[in-house]
């Protein structure tokens, strides 16, 4: 699947922060596929971001409640990630965002 090309810049929605040619990048289901969000709207977001959301929220919620880029942007678990993501470079790559251990800690 092709998403770009060297002369357009991809944002990713999430953090605002450009997702380069070279970095990990994956398709979010605002609707998970599980609760009949398949074939529905995606958005293209860091792999880094997209890792966070799912760590963050059940599927139950990505779908009954934060099934668009701005609720999930709005967020108070997202934000503590986004402010956190932002002041990094576009191509940083990191395993897990320390404050995802638990998610029954907010």
């Amino acid at each position: 699947m092709k998403f770009e090309n060297k002369y357009t810049k991809i944002y990713c929605p999430l953090c605002d922060r450009e997702i380069p040619l070279d970095v990990p990048k994956s398709l979010h289901h605002l609707i998970p596929k599980s609760k009949g969000g398949k074939g529905g709207p995606t958005v293209l977001l860091h792999h880094i971001c997209h890792k966070q959301i799912h760590l963050l929220f059940k599927e139950n919620e990505l779908a009954k409640n934060l099934n668009n880029i701005e609720d999930l942007k709005s967020h108070p678990k997202l934000e503590k990630f986004i402010n956190w993501v932002k002041k990094r470079p576009p191509e940083f790559i990191s395993r897990t965002y320390k404050l995802n251990k638990n998610r029954n800690n907010y």
